[in-house]
């Protein structure tokens, strides 16, 4: 079990670090000082992954923005077994305390509430998640 932690850990913040180099190439990042990254790895029921990124694509990333949750970036693995059943992303809040504010709002947020209904009417859509806050360290590019 931690090794499938470490390793999804590790692929998530692989793929921040891809998308960073990426943005790098097409635009500057400029994060402000202290402002906390949320990894998020999703893994989908069985055969339910095609209708988690539905949900995020069409209802879910609209209330992010709506509770000053920043969306950083969505990634799948391209690692077979992951590649089904996988969602990673990356959030940016200007800090932890935020974090918890913008989440708590989200989760009690009337509109949510039912797009989450209606999307799991036929069985849940995610069975775990694993969420890692981290910052950047002062050297990094975008610091």
């Amino acid at each position: 079990m931690l090794r499938k932690y470490v390793s999804g850990f590790f692929m998530v913040a692989a793929a921040a670090g891809i998308g960073f180099w990426f943005g790098q190439k097409t635009q500057p990042v400029q994060a402000a000082t202290n402002h906390v990254f949320e990894f998020r790895t999703y893994t989908a029921e069985p055969g339910k992954l095609e209708a988690l990124n539905a949900r995020f694509k069409d209802h879910t990333m609209t209330i992010f923005k709506k509770h000053n949750m920043t969306s950083v970036g969505y990634f799948t693995p391209q690692d077979d077994s992951l590649s089904k059943n996988t969602l990673m992303y990356i959030l940016e809040f200007p800090s932890r305390e935020a974090a918890k504010k913008s989440w708590e709002e989200f989760r009690a947020d009337p509109e949510w509430q039912k797009v989450a209904k209606e999307s799991e009417a036929n069985g849940k859509l995610v069975g775990n998640i694993v969420s890692v806050f981290a910052e950047p360290n002062d050297y990094s590019p975008m610091k």
